[in-house]
């Protein structure tokens, strides 16, 4: 198993490229189900997640080639998958598969529209929370699919095809409008969705179905409407970027100090997120194709967060804000709305000095002068960075244990932080 060591202390400067949104690559993957013509899809990041759904496309029998990197690429820069689900030969989705990854459930949407039927593990539990997928199946119900619970499986049928329906979520939820969408796209007649999330992989996704022949009006908004085709074709579609790993790399930047570009990223993907990050002390300016981050020796405000759908602060940054908030002068709260369970770092982050106490869903913060490198152990994706950024900053050495959580969401973590001056690598122990 890997560990990352860090021997805190070195402010960052230099350039960090950002890489293909991980949200958007995987559902953008599972639309190639819709289509038995090629799926392009270029920008996608070479993370685990993505590793274990082409393993899981594969069982459906999708074919897949990976185009190989161009002279003078480097590994940083994001593949392209080209995926072929011409021969499609199960419509089951098992339990071995399914449990290594939640997302990997919304196949049971592309294979239900186009093929009439779809067996599918239920995900089981979550480090977060319980993330229950009852949304997501009353959207295939109100198209017209009957669904049963037999032994662990969602098993989804339809007689003649989903039919457009009315989907109204009672709050929003990312995988339920992914579901929805690619549910909708085949199905007879006119579907709207209700309360739908406006996350800017739900636009990415939509905008890819369009290209493959679906038409698809609202997304981005709270009312998406979409009017059934009878068939897709393959497209070429290249990944956003990933607004996580860009809001990540910049809180890292206000921590440690120093200034840093983040290239082939963009401002309005997380405009919530920068702005807080302006009030923190951190310079934040958008570029033509990037975002410039710095802060120099003046300490770090503290700044009261609460985590909402787009476009609010997002709960896949609250982790990482949390680790800035350590150093921060004075007392801030940070309040989670999303998911809850998600304070599985707030110990980790104690390990290392920082003052934290938790009132129900708020963590109040109170900045320390300094942190002082420990052990300490990643207990989820978001909560591993969290530690990393703490690390940077931290007096003295700092291992990270159980990285692999790290592999799922963050390309080549280790390499853009050298590049940048951190001192940080990756030990096998």
């Amino acid at each position: 198993m890997d560990r990352i060591h860090i021997v805190g202390g070195k402010p960052l400067h230099g350039i960090i490229p950002i890489s293909g949104a991980k949200n958007a690559a995987l559902p953008l993957m599972i639309a190639s189900l819709l289509t038995g013509e090629t799926l392009e899809l270029s920008n996608v990041p070479r993370l685990a997640d993505v590793a274990s759904l082409l393993r899981i496309l594969g069982n459906h029998g999708v074919d897949h080639m990976v185009v190989g990197k161009r002279p003078g690429q480097t590994t940083e820069a994001g593949q392209t998958i080209r995926l072929t689900a011409s021969n499609v030969i199960d419509t089951t989705a098992p339990y071995d598969l399914v449990s290594t990854m939640r997302a990997s459930f919304w196949v049971i949407a592309p294979l239900l529209a186009r093929f009439g039927e779809a067996r599918v593990s239920l995900p089981g539990g979550c480090a977060i929370g319980t993330r229950p997928v009852d949304l997501l199946l009353m959207a295939l119900e109100t198209l017209g699919a009957t669904i049963e619970i037999d032994g662990g499986y969602a098993v989804a049928r339809t007689k003649n095809g989903l039919r457009g329906g009315e989907i109204k979520f009672p709050k929003v939820t990312v995988g339920g409008t992914h579901v929805a969408l690619m549910a909708a796209v085949l199905a007879h007649g006119t579907t709207v969705i209700e309360n739908a999330a406006r996350e800017p992989e739900v636009v990415d996704l939509a905008a890819c179905l369009t290209r493959m022949g679906a038409r698809i009006e609202g997304a981005g908004t709270p009312r998406i409407e979409i009017e059934g085709v009878s068939r897709l074709s393959g497209a070429r579609h290249a990944v956003l970027p990933d607004r996580i790993e860009t809001g990540t790399y910049a809180m890292a930047v206000a921590m440690t100090g120093g200034d840093v570009t983040l290239e082939n990223t963009r401002a309005d993907l997380l405009h919530s997120a920068l702005d807080i990050l302006a009030t923190t002390g951190t310079e934040v300016t958008p570029l033509d194709h990037g975002i410039r981050v710095r802060r120099n020796g003046h300490g770090i405000a503290a700044v009261d967060i609460t985590t909402d759908p787009f476009p609010g602060f997002p709960t896949d940054l609250q982790a990482q804000f949390m680790a800035l908030m350590t150093r921060a002068k004075g007392q801030s709260r940070i309040r989670e709305t999303i998911f809850e369970n998600r304070f599985m770092h707030v110990q980790e982050l104690a390990r290392l000095g920082a003052k934290i106490r938790l009132e129900g869903d708020v963590a109040v913060v109170e900045g320390v002068e300094r942190l002082k490198g420990a052990p300490v152990m990643a207990t989820d994706l978001r909560a591993s960075v969290s530690l990393v950024i703490a690390g940077l900053a931290a007096e003295g050495e700092t291992q990270i244990n159980r990285v692999y959580h790290l592999d799922r969401g963050f390309e080549a973590l280790e390499a853009k932080l050298v590049r940048c001056g951190a001192e940080i690598r990756r030990e096998r122990v």
